[in-house]
């Protein structure tokens, strides 16, 4: 069995921007991801895999137990590593201008939604239920139909409570699915709008994180985790995590 130690380092980058209107998530104002992980040929990533020809986010699978980064989905495009209603990057590119900035242009080519948390009462507003990270990146502008693929790298088999970083202009609902087989009943995504709101599109700025939205069996090993939008959309997703609830 091979079992061989990779690492990555992701650079520091800076970065000041401005937006406004919903969106998607991952990085900081100075970024800097260092994570090292053992690749073990375990399970059949090939037969977990038969039904996708998307590749992991830079060949990197995400790892469960963990939070699983939006963003960060599967390479492959339209059809095989997503499904967006349209073609444009509503937010990288478009909402936030190409300005040759990371945040800005993260995966604007693509058409998945992404946009990033930003301060001057945008995203650190007093209408948050949880209090988000500034400039981090987040899938947004979500549309029932719409689904998003990941590569993730399941340590250890058993029971996971799910957990979730979002905002929601308006009760919704997400369904997730394991190398094409449906995890649980769809999962109700509550309402973050609130009355006393001034400002009309910054209902899809308030965020909240429910700790417990489900509970999933997942097996060891590599497989393909689909997060789905069934209901509502106007949704934004920040991370899925997954708990081990041992």
């Amino acid at each position: 069995m091979l079992n061989t130690a990779i690492c990555f380092l992701w650079i520091p980058f800076l970065i000041s921007i401005g937006q406004l209107g919903s969106t998607s998530n991952f990085s900081d104002n100075t970024v800097q991801f260092n994570e090292c992980f053992a690749v073990d040929t375990v399970s059949n990533p090939k037969k977990n895999r038969k039904h996708s020809k998307g590749k992991a986010w830079n060949n990197h699978p995400q790892q469960i137990p963990g939070k699983v980064q939006c963003e960060w989905y599967d390479l492959g495009g339209e059809g095989i590593a997503f499904h967006d209603t349209d073609t444009v990057n509503n937010g990288s590119g478009k909402l936030n201008p190409a300005n040759g900035t990371f945040l800005n242009e993260f995966r604007m080519n693509e058409g998945v939604d992404i946009s990033y948390t930003k301060a001057r009462d945008i995203d650190n507003n007093p209408f948050n239920k949880v209090e988000p990270q500034m400039d981090q990146l987040y899938v947004g502008w979500t549309e029932p139909g719409e689904w998003i693929n990941y590569t993730v790298n399941v340590k250890k088999s058993g029971e996971y409570l799910v957990e979730i970083m979002y905002t929601a202009s308006g009760d919704g609902s997400i369904s997730l699915q394991l190398d094409g087989q449906k995890l649980s009943d769809d999962l109700l995504i509550t309402s973050t709008r609130n009355e006393k709101e001034t400002i009309a599109w910054r209902q899809w700025h308030h965020w909240n994180r429910i700790d417990e939205l489900g509970r999933v069996k997942l097996k060891k090993g590599i497989h393909v985790l689909t997060l789905k939008t069934i209901m509502n959309g106007n949704m934004n997703y920040d991370y899925l995590n997954f708990k081990l609830n041992e």
